[in-house]
């Protein structure tokens, strides 16, 4: 009697602690719990990344230093996604100043490169590997105008932990293992891919240790010998020799004449949250444009991932989006609007466009009045205040194809997004930026730093900051669990590329969302499916200001880690 008895008693305990499984907190998409620090904080989509930038920050370095570490980190140990053949956009709050500081460190087209070159060998859309979408990196002097504007350590020591890495190896991690293979399969046909990012020939596997000895030497040059042994040196030479020798038209002279642009971030209150973007080139006022379209809507009256949520999200970024085809471009070829785009009052005329009730199969660009006038991301903060929001890419997964002799890289083909129709904005032309999906992000409330964000992903971008910005004011969430939540995306709207918007275009959902929702769409006449990958790679910093501690979240659909201390 008394075994069965105990025996009942140890079925009961079991019981009861298997129950005591479930999440003690939070909602239950969140991966994990907000991360924590007070005298610094880092945020990037890969450990070793991270723990760069916190080194540099234990090391005295403040957190434009320790962003810089994290950004040359990341080219070493994420190649399929970023690296020095690339661009850079930056927002940085000067804790001294009290002021948002933004750089604008993209390239610019060659200046030899014309639209009749295009128009004699019949291209009609620049394609995304070979010579031609080859732009003018600017990472690099991204990197040494933050550092000659708010750095403190010294450069030599500030890339000493990307040099290390990419000269003794590391081990291949899960996301980069999966996009590996389709890179040496779609770009083994150029020269030098497969001798700088294969082992033996045979493509990296998860847990390979992967060094790039080429790289390696390359950092090192950019550490001892500035920005200049990068535009004017050694390796824009080098750059220049193979570029011809590919047919291709980036010269000596597009590195030598390449400055990067500090610009004014630019912001809409959204519930008393200022929300700050960089203007165009970059895709970034889509974001303040769809939020604006939104505010007008009670949220608290309607349900997170509910159909009326879904609806009302992807009809204002079919406006705003035709707004981005039409009008984002090098400010210095076109006169764009953008202080009328991200105005109240022309958010509230394009609002009235929004059936509650059917999906628009059809949208044009709207006319506010003209007046003259792939990817990682990474934020850090410090100590003193500091804090930085930084995104750097070569485009599509690893770039062009192009990896000139000897120097460990791969040149980006952020090209291919001009537009080779005469009279738009977004037309090539030689010295031209070209339109630019990558897009940092901060809030600000009451005049101060309340978050650090942004995420990677092409023309996902802007939703994705609409979906935090969303998650967290609207709905309540923290920032680890405001990057948690199932994401959706929508596709088909007219690009600055060319292409025109057909029929209502597509929503694609993330796992999460039921089957009703789905239904509901359909019935408001949407396209609907899941999709794989394409959400984005979220990272962010909140700041309470009350208690002085930093809430770092970061990426749970990338290999990323947050840490501070």
């Amino acid at each position: 009697m008394k075994k069965f008895v105990f025996s009942l008693w140890l079925l009961a305990s079991t019981s009861l602690v298997v129950s005591a499984q479930d999440r003690l907190m939070g909602k239950s998409f969140a991966t994990r719990s907000v991360v924590m620090g007070q005298r610094g904080m880092a945020c990037t989509s890969h450990p070793l990344s991270t723990q760069a930038a916190v080194a540099v920050l234990r090391s005295g370095g403040n957190a434009i230093d320790a962003a810089i570490a994290a950004n040359a980190m990341e080219g070493v140990v994420e190649p399929h996604v970023n690296g020095i053949g690339g661009d850079l956009f930056a927002i940085v709050w000067d804790a001294k100043s009290k002021k948002l500081y933004g750089l604008n460190a993209s390239g610019r087209s060659p200046y030899s490169l014309t639209l009749a070159e295009f128009k004699k060998r019949g291209i009609t859309h620049i394609p995304s590997d070979g010579p031609l979408p080859v732009s003018t990196p600017g990472c690099v002097d991204g990197w040494f105008e933050l550092h000659k504007r708010f750095g403190r350590k010294p450069m030599t020591e500030v890339l000493s932990h990307a040099i290390h890495y990419a000269r003794t190896g590391y081990p291949v991690h899960d996301e980069a293992a999966f996009y590996w293979p389709s890179m040496i399969n779609r770009f083994s046909k150029y020269p030098n891919v497969k001798e700088t990012y294969s082992l033996n020939g045979a493509t990296p596997k998860r847990g390979d240790l992967f060094k790039n000895p080429a790289l390696a030497n390359t950092l090192e040059k950019i550490a001892k010998g500035g920005r200049d042994v990068f535009y004017k040196g050694e390796i824009a030479q080098t750059i220049d020799v193979f570029m011809k020798r590919m047919g291709g038209f980036l010269s000596s002279k597009d590195l030598a004449d390449h400055t990067s642009t500090w610009v004014e971030p630019v912001s809409t209150n959204y519930r008393g949250y200022d929300v700050w973007e960089l203007p165009p080139n970059s895709q970034g006022i889509a974001a303040l444009q769809m939020l604006n379209l939104l505010e007008p809507y009670d949220f608290s009256k309607i349900p997170w991932g509910s159909p009326e949520h879904i609806h009302r999200f992807v009809e204002a970024k079919k406006l705003a989006f035709e707004d981005r085809a039409k009008y984002y471009a090098d400010p210095d070829f076109a006169k764009i609007p953008v202080k009328e785009l991200i105005s109240k009052t022309y958010a509230a005329e394009r609002h009235k466009l929004i059936n509650p009730d059917r999906a628009a199969t059809r949208v044009e660009a709207g006319n506010p009045a003209l007046k003259d006038g792939d990817t990682i991301y990474l934020t850090v903060a410090d100590e003193e205040g500091n804090m930085v929001s930084l995104i750097q890419s070569n485009y599509r997964g690893f770039g062009s194809g192009m990896v000139p002799d000897g120097l460990g890289f791969m040149l980006q083909n952020r090209g291919e997004l001009y537009s080779l129709t005469e009279g738009q904005n977004n037309t090539y032309a030689p010295h031209k930026r070209p339109f630019q999906t990558i897009i940092p992000a901060f809030i600000t409330k009451d005049g101060q730093p309340y978050m650090s964000f942004g995420l990677m992903g092409g023309s996902f971008q802007p939703l994705g900051h609409v979906q935090i910005v969303m998650n967290m004011i609207d709905y309540g969430m923290n920032p680890q669990e405001a990057g948690d939540a199932p994401r959706i995306d929508h596709q088909g709207s007219s690009e600055p590329t060319g292409e025109r918007m057909v029929d209502s275009g597509f929503i694609t959902l993330e796992s999460g969302y039921p089957y009703e929702t789905i239904r509901d769409l359909m019935r408001k006449g949407h396209k609907v499916g899941y999709g794989l990958g394409g959400y984005g790679g979220y990272q962010a910093i909140l700041y309470d200001a009350k208690n002085k501690v930093y809430h770092g979240a970061t990426e749970s659909r990338k290999d990323g880690q947050a840490a501070g201390f």
